[in-house]
C-alpha cells in the first residue's frame, strides 16, 4: 500500500447542481503520517440533552437499593442492553425552581427554565423574560468554532403557544430549556423537514405548495450527487468508503421518511393541526428526530443537541399504549395507584424512544469506536414527583461513553442538598470547557470518571 500525505479537507463536501451534503469525519481527513491519525484527532466530544416533561412516576423510576449497582427499574427497563453506558444519579435538586415568596403557582415553567441554567426565572407573562445562559449553550459557544452549527434544538410538541402557559409565567419558559443569553431562549424546531434542511440545505420558502413543487423537482438531494459520491468512494480506503456509504444511506432513509410523513400529512390531516413534515404518530416523529440528531453528529455538523420529548404542561395523550388521558392532568395523580401506573407507561414509552437513539449512536462507527462511545448524554426531568411539583431527587440519567470520561453500570446517590448544576459543571469540564460556576453550583463530581 502506498501512503501519501494527501488528505481530504475537513470541510470537504459533495456538491452538484447547487446541492451540498457535508461529509462525515473520514480517516482520509487526517494526514496519513501524522501522529494524530491514531490519537484523539478523529475523536470528537459531543453533548446531547434529552428532556422529559411533567415529572416522573418516581416509584417506577427509583431503584429499591441505594446502589452502587445500577438496577434496571420498570421505566429504565427498555435501556437494559445499554446498561454499561448508563449511570443513574439520585439526590440531585434544582431548588432555584421553587417559588419565591408570593410567586405561587408556576412550577412547570420554573422547572423548564431552571433545568439547564440553575437560575430562577423572572415571573412575567410578557416579553421581558429573563433566565440565564444554559449549560448546552455554554458548550455550543466553545464547539461552534469547529462546526457548521453551534447547536441543534429540537422537540416534539408545538411551541406556538404565546402569553401565559403556567400561572403568570410566559410560554417561553415551557417551550424551551435552552437559553443563548439570559433574555434569548432558543426555539425548539418540531418539523423534521426544517431540521433536515438546516443540516443539509434550506429551501427558499416554507409555503406548502412551493415545498411540494420543490419535492417534485428534486425527489432526493442525493440524486444529483450520486456520481460525485461514487467518484469520491473510488479514491477512499475501504473503511472510509463503507463509512461514506452508510452515511449517505442514512441521509436517504431520513429524507424518505420525511417525504412519506409529508404525503401522509397532506392527505390525512388538516394543515392547521399538523404541519407537513411531521409524522402522524408520536413514535415515528420521535425516532425521526433522534435520527436527525445522530446524523448531525455523524457529519460533525454540530456537537451539541437539545431535545424536548415534550414541553412542560404537555397535554399529549398516548392511545397507542393504552393511555388516553392527557399527560399533564394524569401527572397530577393524587397518589392514585392506577393513574401512577398509567403515568409510568408514558415514562417507559419515552425511554423506549431513547433506546432507539442509543442504538442509532451505538451502531454508527466513529473513529475507533461508535458515536455512543464519544457522546455524553443527559436524560431527565426538572420535576420528580409530578403530583406535588417537587424539584428535589430529580430523575437524572447519564448515558454514553464521553470519550472515556464516563463509566456506566452505576447508581450514584447524592445527598439531597446537592445541586443538579454540579453535574453540569462537571460535564462541561469533562468536555474540555473551563467553567468555574454555573447557576447555583457548589462544586464538581470527581467520581464520574472513576
Amino acid at each position: 500500500m502506498i501512503i501519501t500525505k494527501r488528505t481530504l479537507s475537513r470541510r470537504a463536501a459533495l456538491r452538484c447542481a447547487g446541492a451540498t451534503v457535508a461529509l462525515p469525519l473520514l480517516d482520509a481527513m487526517i494526514p496519513a503520517l501524522s501522529a494524530q491519525r491514531s490519537s484523539d484527532a478523529l475523536k470528537k466530544k459531543r453533548l446531547s440533552i434529552v428532556y422529559c416533561p411533567n415529572g416522573m412516576a418516581m416509584d417506577y423510576w427509583l431503584p429499591k437499593s441505594p446502589g452502587p449497582e445500577l438496577e434496571m427499574t420498570p421505566i429504565l427497563e427498555p435501556l437494559a442492553q445499554y446498561k454499561d453506558y448508563l449511570t443513574l444519579m439520585t439526590g440531585l435538586n434544582q431548588l432555584a425552581a421553587n417559588p419565591l415568596p408570593g410567586e405561587g403557582v408556576g412550577d412547570h415553567a420554573r422547572a423548564g427554565a431552571v433545568f439547564l441554567t440553575g437560575v430562577h426565572p423572572k415571573k412575567t407573562a410578557g416579553t421581558d423574560i429573563r433566565a440565564a445562559i444554559s449549560m448546552d449553550q455554554i458548550a455550543a459557544g466553545e464547539f461552534k468554532r469547529e462546526t457548521q452549527l453551534g447547536s441543534l434544538e429540537v422537540g416534539l410538541d408545538s411551541t406556538e403557544l404565546a402569553g401565559a402557559c403556567d400561572g403568570d409565567y410566559s410560554c417561553a419558559y415551557v417551550n424551551t430549556i435552552s437559553w443563548r443569553t439570559p433574555t434569548t431562549p432558543m426555539p425548539m424546531e418540531t418539523n423534521p423537514r426544517v431540521v433536515f434542511e438546516t443540516l443539509f440545505g434550506e429551501g427558499s420558502t416554507t409555503d406548502p405548495k412551493a415545498r411540494a413543487e420543490r419535492l417534485e423537482e428534486d425527489r432526493s438531494i442525493l440524486d444529483g450527487l450520486a456520481a460525485e459520491a461514487n467518484r469520491l468512494k473510488a479514491s477512499l480506503a475501504p473503511g472510509d468508503s463503507a463509512k461514506l456509504a452508510e452515511y449517505l444511506d442514512a441521509i436517504r432513509d431520513v429524507e424518505r421518511r420525511i417525504q412519506l410523513a409529508e404525503a401522509q400529512g397532506n392527505r390525512e390531516l388538516p394543515v392547521v393541526e399538523r404541519p407537513a413534515g411531521i409524522p402522524p404518530t408520536f413514535e415515528a416523529h420521535a425516532k425521526l428526530m433522534f435520527d436527525l440528531q445522530a446524523l448531525a453528529f455523524q457529519a460533525d455538523l454540530t456537537r451539541v443537541t437539545t431535545f424536548m420529548i415534550g414541553r412542560e404542561v404537555s397535554n399529549r395523550a398516548y392511545p397507542e399504549i393504552g393511555v388516553v388521558e392527557p399527560h399533564h392532568p394524569l401527572s397530577h395523580h393524587q397518589d392514585d395507584a392506577e393513574r401512577i401506573a398509567k403515568l409510568s407507561k408514558i415514562n417507559n414509552y419515552h425511554t423506549q424512544m431513547f433506546a432507539h437513539y442509543l442504538e442509532r449512536l451505538r451502531s454508527t462507527q466513529d473513529a475507533d469506536g461508535s458515536l455512543l462511545d464519544h457522546t455524553m448524554i443527559l436524560y431527565g426531568a426538572g420535576i420528580s414527583n409530578s403530583n406535588s411539583h417537587i424539584h428535589t431527587n430529580l430523575p437524572i440519567l447519564l448515558a454514553g461513553g464521553g470519550l472515556g470520561v464516563h463509566k456506566g453500570g452505576r447508581h450514584l446517590n447524592y445527598r439531597e442538598e446537592t445541586p443538579l448544576t454540579n453535574l453540569y459543571l462537571t460535564l462541561l469540564n469533562r468536555l474540555g470547557i473551563a467553567a468555574e460556576k454555573l447557576g447555583d453550583s457548589t462544586g464538581r463530581f470527581a467520581e464520574l470518571a472513576v
